[in-house]
């Protein structure tokens, strides 16, 4: 099942996307994220609801991000592609390890980040001048746990999805570089463009990921060059740690980031981004100048909608 949101009739609904075309679920379904908040239990009761669903012709234009609201911050684990790793060692001295770390490294994001699949990417270059794209394989937990084996992390898995992580270098190093600041600027991460559920994503370690910037290719890679796999990055994080249903992990970027190239490259106005994963979809977004310090949060979606 690919669940998506729909920008519908002045309405953001849940709809079930088929090839071509979209399942507009009922208003009594929920929104996406209360469905997810049933957990992986809930896809029974979901499928029958498409019986009652209008369906509409499939138009990229309405998606909206499927998820924009969650239990916390969005999770993220950073490093998780070795050949990244090498590639940005030394390119921040005195803050990164000097050796390939033993376990996952985790930092989160703030939840306004978020924009949908072909929403435009806010820049305000006073805010920072080294804007950089990161593909990623988002992973949605779809039920609560703590302390959950590797072996049965999937179990806890409601499906996946694409987000494209993207980060302010000199942000980053401004604060002490911790990442939560130089990865939480409002209206810069698109997220989409759908769910799709574990039972039709096949290999999970063998989807390919791909980052284009103005149709030049940056970043291709497999999950399978994944240094820590995803049942293995939820078993670390989830160590102690209870993690929800509608929890986002983002489970790293491989190499070919813009500001490990010589010389770098980093977003501009009028750049055009790229992002897809084999079986989850593609996400294509502008970037376009925004004055973010007059920014409303709660207003980021309709702000950064992409002309």
């Amino acid at each position: 099942m690919r669940l998506a949101a729909i920008r519908h009739g002045n309405r953001r609904r849940a709809a079930i996307v088929d090839g071509e075309s979209v399942f507009l679920l009922p208003p009594h379904a929920g929104t996406v994220e209360e469905i997810v908040a049933q957990g992986v239990e809930g896809l029974a009761g979901l499928a029958r609801l498409v019986d009652q669903a209008e369906r509409v012709p499939l138009d990229p234009g309405q998606l909206d991000a499927p998820l924009r609201r969650f239990p916390r911050d969005i999770l993220c684990s950073g490093w998780n592609y070795w050949e990244h790793f090498e590639e940005s060692r030394g390119r921040r001295a005195g803050q990164d390890p000097t050796e390939r770390p033993r376990h996952p490294t985790f930092f989160t994001k703030g939840p306004h980040v978020v924009v949908g699949p072909h929403d435009g990417i806010a820049l305000d270059l006073r805010l920072s001048t080294q804007w950089d794209y990161e593909a990623e394989v988002a992973v949605v937990i779809g039920r609560r746990g703590r302390s959950i084996p590797a072996e049965r992390a999937w179990t806890h898995v409601f499906g996946l999805c694409i987000a494209n992580d993207v980060s302010q270098r000199d942000l980053q190093r401004a604060h002490g570089g911790q990442w939560l600041k130089g990865k939480s600027i409002d209206a810069t991460m698109p997220l989409g463009p759908w769910i799709t559920t574990v039972d039709e994503i096949g290999d999970p370690a063998a989807l390919v990921i791909e980052c284009e910037l103005n149709g030049e290719p940056m970043q291709s890679a497999s999950t399978a060059q994944m240094a820590f796999s995803i049942a293995q990055l939820i078993a670390e994080l989830s160590y102690g740690m209870t993690l929800e249903a509608g929890d986002l992990l983002l489970t790293g970027t491989p190499s070919g980031v813009g500001n490990a190239r010589t010389p770098p490259v980093f977003l501009a106005d009028g750049d055009t981004l790229r992002t897809r994963v084999s079986r989850l979809g593609e996400l294509v977004n502008r970037v376009r100048t925004t004055d973010l310090t007059a920014y409303v949060a709660a207003g980021a979606a309709a702000g950064a909608a992409a002309a």
